[in-house]
């Protein structure tokens, strides 16, 4: 492609992206139906403004590499043993459920051989990732309970799909040959090679670069960790996506993970806005108008099969209510980008004929580009609607502040106050208009209306020049956004941030959040010191007590962080706890001569 072309091309996917994205969420139907839409459009079905939709699939496809890598930096080896349950418990039921369900429906009605309902079972089993994922970040659900679930159901997914991807060739000879056999150990060979070479080349290699103190630098460097890798994949006969992922994990641990996310991320959101487009040029529109009902038949049976599993696997096994059990639904009823992929080789190794792929690719992406919709469709119908601010948000103008507060409640005046009687520079940022009204009725300074989880806010509070960031807020899911936001855009500043309870304190400490504050703490064990002086005790052993108390739930609390997603264990390390504590007040009756005190702190179970 010359370069007039490639200026050309360039342009007409700005201008499709400029058009249908804004317009698609004027509507709040989603960035994703707005790239869908503009992909159909400049495609050759339609305008034929571009033409060459294999060049853009390839290219666009990196997208999705980029965005594994991502979810491996967030899902180190030890947090994915921690989400095997959700993972390989409701994850593998759901591919296993929808693969021989899709099966049995393509080789008893449809007439496919067993090899042939296999691969196109599998295939059909899988969700969009890339959807998924983005429209949970869209409306800003990833950390909610359903949220959860999706993730934990995709992440399988992918990984089912390296074997999945793996068995087309082997499947479609009679008998597994010595070169298959050859292939499938050096698959083996080559992913544990680059397991041992990332865990133990991979921090070397960013150390010695970040010496360099150049974002630039840095930067390429994790681009080449990920092409690398997937390219050493791709070389072995696998799929790059498994590459990236691997490469995430092995980096998940590291003190560079929130600086390689942040790097990585525009890559990411520019190359995935691309993917869409491609899938939207890649809709054979004239066979859906050949076709109609055959194609609408087979967009409605795989959303309707797909959805009449998932509802239980929400239910029982997620344990989600029926809200979230719909929305859950909704988000995973639809094919997914793998099944292309799948589809492809099964055609070209003849188990299936190119006339049944063509209607097959064309019937997911269908299914994906409706997903946005009925997800609007099903959040209007269960009543959740985004909050929408009731009036504009302030300007903010102040001089340069050293500590930016995001909430201003009980916890946040408090804060402030101490802060101005040491005359320290600081924004507070209130989501409240009634909040805020009040407070400035009262002499408060600095105070702005605005909802620190938007990166352009944090801009204008002058993030980048603090020192402190306080998270004060009391809404836990808009607390733990706010600081995944400042982890990414400023990870210099040091996050001092309210958690309501545990499970809060267990997702901070996830996002890198040090020595969480939860907001009962300190007030419940004074009140114990309090009640125990009441029942006799006098004010040095009860002090004891409750220092003992203290220590003792602040270890059990960073041991139960790493086993929080499983319950069962949860359960029984609070009973372990339980009895430790008590073994340890009955063997000293006396305070410990010499050992140092927290004054006033404390907490219960539940918090």
């Amino acid at each position: 492609m010359d370069s007039h072309h490639l200026l050309q091309t360039a342009v007409v996917f700005l201008l499709a992206t400029v058009i249908a994205v804004p317009l698609s969420k004027r509507f709040r139907l989603g960035a994703v139906l707005g790239y869908l839409l503009g992909g159909a459009v400049i495609g050759p079905q339609l305008l034929g403004l571009v033409r060459d939709t294999g060049g853009v699939a390839a290219i666009s496809e990196f997208g999705v590499v980029l965005m594994l890598f991502v979810i491996g930096l967030e899902l180190s080896p030890q947090r994915l043993w921690v989400m095997r349950r959700s993972v390989f418990g409701t994850g593998l039921l759901q591919v296993l459920a929808s693969t021989l369900a899709i099966a049995a429906v393509g080789w008893l009605l449809f007439g496919l051989s067993g090899k042939a309902a296999a691969i196109v079972g599998g295939s059909l089993a899988l969700s969009s990732t890339a959807f998924g994922l983005q429209i949970l970040a869209e409306r800003k659900e990833a950390g909610s309970a359903y949220g959860r679930q999706v993730f934990s159901v995709l992440l399988f997914q992918d990984l089912a799909a390296i074997p999945l991807i793996a068995a087309v060739p082997l499947l479609a000879s009679s008998t597994a040959t010595h070169f298959e056999l050859f292939a499938v150990v050096r698959t083996a060979a080559v992913i544990l090679a680059v397991v041992i070479g990332g865990r133990y080349l991979l921090r070397p290699v960013f150390r010695f670069v970040a010496r360099a103190d150049s974002t630039e630098v840095f930067t390429a460097t994790a681009l080449l960790v990920v092409t690398g890798v997937a390219w050493l994949m791709e070389l072995a006969g696998v799929s790059a996506t498994l590459g990236a992922f691997l490469a995430g994990m092995l980096l998940a641990d590291s003190e560079y993970r929130h600086e390689l996310e942040s790097n990585i991320e525009p890559f990411k959101g520019l190359l995935l806005g691309l993917f869409f487009i491609s899938v939207g040029m890649s809709m054979d529109v004239a066979l859906l108008l050949q076709r109609p009902l055959q194609i609408l038949g087979l967009v409605g049976a795989l959303m309707l099969l797909k959805g009449l599993l998932l509802w239980p696997l929400g239910r029982l096994l997620g344990g989600l209510d029926r809200s979230d059990a719909w929305r859950l639904v909704v988000l995973l009823a639809c094919g997914g980008e793998f099944a292309f992929v799948v589809l492809r080789q099964a055609a070209e190794q003849q188990l299936i004929s190119p006339g049944q792929r063509d209607a097959l690719v064309l019937a997911i992406t269908l299914t994906m580009a409706l997903t946005p919709l009925l997800v609007v469709l099903a959040a209007r119908a269960l009543h959740l609607y985004p909050r929408q601010p009731a009036r504009e948000f302030d300007r903010i103008e102040a001089d340069a502040p050293r500590v930016i507060i995001a909430g201003f409640g009980r916890v946040g005046q408090i804060i402030a106050r101490v802060l101005r009687a040491q005359g320290i520079a600081f924004v507070a940022l209130e989501h409240s208009a009634d909040q805020v009204d009040v407070s400035r009725r009262f002499g408060t300074v600095n105070l702005f209306f605005g909802d620190p989880t938007r990166p352009e806010l944090l801009r204008a509070a002058q993030a980048a020049s603090a020192e402190v960031f306080v998270l004060a807020t009391d809404d836990p899911e808009a607390n733990l956004r706010t600081a995944r936001l400042v982890k990414r855009q400023y990870p210099h500043l040091k996050i001092i941030a309210r958690a309501r309870n545990r499970q809060h304190v267990f997702r901070l400490l996830d996002l890198g959040v040090d020595d969480p504050v939860r907001e009962t703490f300190h007030s419940s064990l004074k009140m114990t010191r309090k009640t125990l002086e009441a029942l006799g005790l006098s004010q040095e052993l009860a002090a004891d007590r409750v220092e003992r108390f203290r220590r003792h739930d602040e270890e059990l609390l960073h041991r139960q962080a790493l086993v929080y997603d499983d319950e069962s264990r949860l359960i029984q390390s609070t009973r372990d706890a339980l009895l430790d504590l008590q073994q340890l007040l009955d063997a000293d009756a006396e305070p410990a001569a010499g050992r140092p005190r927290q004054r006033d702190g404390g907490d219960d179970a539940g918090t």
